[in-house]
């Protein structure tokens, strides 16, 4: 690969912003640069700077847009992209009436292989370089999604799901297949490329303590894995929950007794947690991803961010599609900011999008590699234009701040605000 020198305003985080007048926790530059090669960030700086340094290496003028790290999507279900808009009342309703019927066509490679191919395409079309996904019950199901990851070269992460009760016959595995199909995976691709595997046992209800005993003893044996699952979503998800492990003090009580609770595990929702669960959950590190448009569309209920973050629980945002209505990142901010406001809380544009960068980076344990536009870091990378609209463009002619700008793109934007996305350093949204 030729090294690359490409021009435009840059964004990148070093921490949450405390406010908006936290200007050390970013570096914004109106005319700045990235030299990329062999997949790689390997220089930053403002662009007169690095063109007399790099004078022979070709210049990729995106100016005036913005050049940001590539979004990261951390709770995801590439097999429910036909589910999306699916209507239902409730959590388990939906589950019941769409949801698990649409998974059983992933025991068929040819089908998972062909929607594994059009999530990844829908993933750059919309700038999320890094997802965490939720595979189906069928080990194929996960083999062609990092099939179609390795295909790209996509920093990708996901896992067979496990579940072996409280589902049809033709979506269920055991407690031991479930072991040794995940065991499998693992073997053939954690760590393999840009691949990492998540242990993914799919939530309490569908897991018997046998598996969930399983799932835990594949945590240890492979403490490099991520581990995801739902959690504390619905009241009759919880109910549910209370009455196949009576003996346990709470929903959270089920995921600790198995050892299914630590710094790599990502639990969607979190929503109706008692304080006794957000002391567990921060005193672990396991993260409460939040999910707001799927949480908003089944009527789930409203995310606790200000509760949890000051209880000290780290706190991750997805878009949770197919219960998510939206697969843009942006548009998950939007509706999360929303959501904040109900309870009197307020989320600053520069924050959210420390959120889907580097904060979601950092809850998968990857902000070395990814989330950032440090030098040294992979070259994944999106360049972003906030006029892309005719509503858009009309707003951004009283726009003055890059908050301003921010908070615009995190609220019209659509897919046609991603002009390009960058995966290790390669063009891909203008070739798919």
């Amino acid at each position: 690969m030729t090294a690359t020198l490409l021009r435009g305003r840059t964004l990148t985080f070093h921490r949450r912003p405390e406010n908006g007048d936290d200007s050390d926790a970013y570096t914004y530059q109106t005319d700045g640069a990235l030299l990329v090669d062999q997949g790689l960030i390997v220089e930053t700086g403002a662009f007169d700077t690095l063109k007399s340094k790099h004078a022979d290496v070709d210049v990729v003028d995106h100016r005036p847009h913005l050049i940001l790290p590539g979004f990261i999507d951390p709770h995801i279900h590439y097999t429910q992209m036909q589910v999306v808009g699916s209507y239902a009342g409730s959590l388990l309703e939906w589950l019941h009436n769409y949801t698990f019927l649409e998974e059983q066509r992933f025991a068929d490679p040819a089908h998972a292989a062909r929607i594994a191919d059009l999530f990844m395409n829908e993933m750059v079309r919309h700038g999320t370089t890094t997802a965490v996904a939720y595979c189906s019950v069928h080990p194929q199901s996960a083999d062609a999604f990092f099939q179609a990851a390795a295909k790209r070269n996509m920093a990708m992460a996901g896992g067979k799901v496990m579940m072996d009760r409280e589902a049809p016959d033709a979506l269920t595995d055991t407690a031991q297949g479930s072991y040794d199909d995940t065991k499998a995976l693992i073997e053939r691709w954690h760590g393999k490329g840009r691949a990492t595997y998540a242990i993914t046992p799919r939530f309490a209800i569908t897991s018997t303590p046998e598996q969930l005993e399983a799932a835990g003893t594949l945590a240890r044996e492979h403490p490099t894995c991520l581990i995801q699952s739902h959690l504390s979503e619905n009241y009759g998800e919880i109910e549910r929950v209370r009455q196949l492990y009576p003996e346990e003090q709470d929903y959270t009580a089920v995921y600790e007794r198995f050892g299914l609770l630590n710094d790599r595990a990502l639990y969607g929702h979190c929503i109706h947690l008692k304080e006794r669960e957000m002391a567990a959950m921060a005193e672990t590190g396991a993260v409460a991803v939040s999910c707001p448009t799927s949480n908003l569309f089944l009527g789930s209920g409203l995310f606790p961010r200000r509760e949890l973050a000051e209880k000290g629980v780290r706190i991750a945002y997805a878009t949770d599609v197919g219960g998510g209505t939206s697969y843009n990142m942006l548009r998950t901010m939007d509706e999360a900011y929303k959501v904040a406001q109900l309870q009197s809380d307020r989320v600053h544009p520069l924050q959210s999008y420390h959120a889907i960068t580097l904060g979601n980076a950092e809850t998968l344990g990857m902000a070395d590699r990814i989330g950032t536009l440090d030098t040294g870091t992979d070259a994944d990378l999106i360049v972003l234009n906030a006029a892309a609209t005719e509503a858009a463009a009309l707003k951004m002619e009283r726009v003055e701040t890059i908050a301003e700008e921010l908070f615009l793109l995190q609220t019209l934007a659509d897919n046609k605000a991603v002009v390009e996305t960058y995966v290790a350093g390669v063009p891909l949204k203008s070739v798919i």
